[in-house]
């Protein structure tokens, strides 16, 4: 099989890139050919994603990647973050998508629950209870009646590039509209909060082709006979797919924006015990199941470096990281708290959870820093104990993929915490899970999840975090 040059746009919520990769059998090389912010923009209604930004900076992209190329492109695969959607009527946009974190994203909550209880959603679904999952919104969205047509930010962009309105299956699934035991959208969630059944699109899943990229858009890329290949377009699914697991005793933690702490299964768990326990089961590559948390992640350390940044006090990270590196100890908060959702001053809003309990907050950068990876690793460790518990699928390694692979100190307070060994890396599994997906439906990798995470096993370095002291369990 010869190898394959494709396109992957990854849209993160704080970043986007565009990564050339080229794939085959014993090959697996990513190149990022963009990268650039994903700033919201502030409008007088409130928080939205600016979606044509973003847009035309993943065509720049594709296009880098279509010069660079040493032979034509093969297929283009979008992902993203979940949740948030556009609305469109005969094919135009019913105004600028809303930012999950926009304050009155949570208004449809009560709408929901008092058609359908949680637990009642939770049997259909499988979700955790997020305020912003996109059923919540679309309650309280009065933009939804004028719409022929939802997308989600992915699928958004696909039909932009194709012309083909459909919703990838894995994204779908954290919509709370799609029945979490048989992958189709579910008639009567759907019908129950009153929602119009048109404006969900025809499911499609990773692996299949969407259809051609428009003539006028191909142009525009310098690119012919360019097709776009459906991937896990929920960037967590992508970033499962890329996280080299070669055992059923393995969680994982893709750690950016978002700390997603689960484990990948065959079936869904949806007991009131998972439900009490936040757990979800969103839908994976090939029907697997993403059975996890979301814990908030390195968001709460860029948002703090960025208060400091606004006020002068800007330092240097790695320079911060060494000097925590050496605090002896710290106070713990909870991660979790809502007052750590929005945009905002992180700094004083840690100080307030402390103040609030009477406790003495770090008192210094280094200090601070210390605390928000201590913090982080105690609900990533309890939420691997919690997968645990909740499956009956028995942890003994942990795989961190994403930026916070980058973060050797974080890495090594979750081993500690644990007590289980960290393995860190890929940093860029989203984007690698992305290209292998294209790759396989051209023909070029391996056909099984396995095979193929081997691959990355196999051409990608990966670095092991022993647990230190007492907290090291030797069952694990």
């Amino acid at each position: 099989m010869a190898d394959v040059t494709v396109a992957a746009v990854d849209l993160g919520a704080s970043s986007g890139r565009v990564v050339m990769g080229t794939a085959g059998p014993n090959v697996l090389r990513i190149e990022a050919v963009a990268r650039f912010g994903n700033e919201p923009l502030r409008l007088p209604d409130g928080l939205h994603w600016n979606v044509l930004e973003l847009f035309q900076r993943a065509l720049e992209g594709i296009a880098n990647a279509a010069e660079r190329a040493s032979g034509p492109l093969t297929s283009v695969g979008v992902d993203s973050w979940a949740v948030d959607y556009a609305l469109l009527s005969q094919g135009r946009l019913l105004g600028v998508p809303f930012h999950y974190r926009d304050e009155e994203r949570a208004a449809g909550v009560d709408l929901v629950h008092a058609r359908i209880p949680h637990a009642d959603l939770y049997q259909r679904n499988g979700l955790q209870f997020l305020p912003f999952n996109t059923l919540y919104q679309l309650a309280a969205d009065p933009s939804v009646p004028a719409a022929d047509r939802l997308l989600l930010i992915p699928d958004l962009l696909t039909y932009w590039l194709t012309g083909q309105e459909v919703a990838e299956r894995t994204n779908a699934s954290t919509t709370g509209l799609l029945d979490v035991h048989t992958g189709e959208w579910d008639g009567y969630l759907i019908e129950a909060l009153g929602l119009p059944r048109h404006v969900f699109g025809r499911l499609v899943d990773p692996g299949d082709i969407v259809g051609p990229v428009l003539p006028a858009m191909a142009q525009r890329l310098g690119v012919r006979d360019l097709s776009l290949t459906a991937v896990g377009s929920h960037d967590t699914a992508s970033a499962v797919v890329g996280v080299p697991i070669q055992s059923d005793d393995v969680a994982y933690i893709s750690c950016g924006t978002w700390g997603l702490v689960g484990l990948e299964l065959g079936e869904p768990v949806v007991t009131e015990s998972s439900r009490a326990a936040n757990f979800t089961n969103e839908g994976g590559v090939d029907g697997r199941i993403r059975f996890l948390t979301n814990v908030m992640g390195l968001w709460l350390l860029s948002e703090t470096l960025r208060q400091w940044d606004r006020g002068g006090e800007s330092a240097s990270l790695p320079r911060l990281l060494d000097a925590a590196a050496e605090v002896d100890a710290v106070p713990l908060f909870d991660v979790q708290d809502p007052r750590f959702l929005a945009p905002g001053d992180m700094p004083t809003r840690i100080a307030s959870w402390f103040a609030e309990r009477e406790v003495a907050g770090p008192g210094s950068q280094p200090a601070m820093v210390r605390c928000i990876l201590e913090s982080l690793a105690r609900a990533f460790a309890d939420a691997v104990d919690d997968a645990e518990r909740l499956s009956g699928q028995v942890v003994r390694l942990i795989h961190i993929v994403g930026g916070g692979a980058l973060n050797r100190l974080l890495c090594q307070l979750i081993a500690d915490r644990s007590g289980r060994p960290v393995l860190a890396g890929p940093v860029e599994a989203t984007a690698l899970g992305n290209v292998l997906i294209q790759a396989r439906t051209a023909g070029t990798v391996p056909g099984e999840l396995e095979a193929m995470r081997g691959l990355i096993a196999r051409t990608h370095d990966l670095e092991t975090f022993q647990p230190r002291g007492r907290s090291a369990r030797s069952a694990h």
